[in-house]
């Protein structure tokens, strides 16, 4: 393990289950579901924004498989990790910014865009 030491760090926006971690974490899971919808004519039905009448909200995401070890040493000469600034303009739709250890991270982010235009 290793300590983080971060000077000064700015962050303009956090925003849709996203994940701004100062310090040790065991597991941070996020998840955010999106249904944008963009119409040319202003019309509503009441029955709207079903995500699983949509394809992209239910099936299941692959994950990479992790299918060989890759040979791995290190040489900790100093316990910290320092840093002088981070500036980040924004963190958004289920991600993280993680300072310090993290034992696993699950993210996952799922939008559909639709448009609806008028006939011409």
């Amino acid at each position: 393990m290793r300590t983080s030491a971060v000077e000064n760090i700015r962050v303009s926006s956090l925003i849709f289950s996203s994940v701004l971690e100062i310090g040790d974490t065991t597991l941070i899971e996020g998840c955010s579901r999106v249904l944008a919808v963009q119409r040319e004519g202003e019309t509503f039905f009441g029955n709207e924004g079903d995500f699983l009448s949509f394809k992209v909200f239910t099936e299941p995401i692959p994950l990479a498989a992790l299918t060989e070890k890759a040979a791995f040493s290190k040489n900790d000469l100093c316990s910290f990790i320092h840093v002088g600034a981070i500036n980040v303009i924004g963190i958004s739709t289920s991600s993280v910014m993680q300072i310090g250890n993290a034992g696993s991270i699950q993210m996952e982010a799922r939008v559909k865009h639709i448009r609806q235009l008028l006939p011409r």
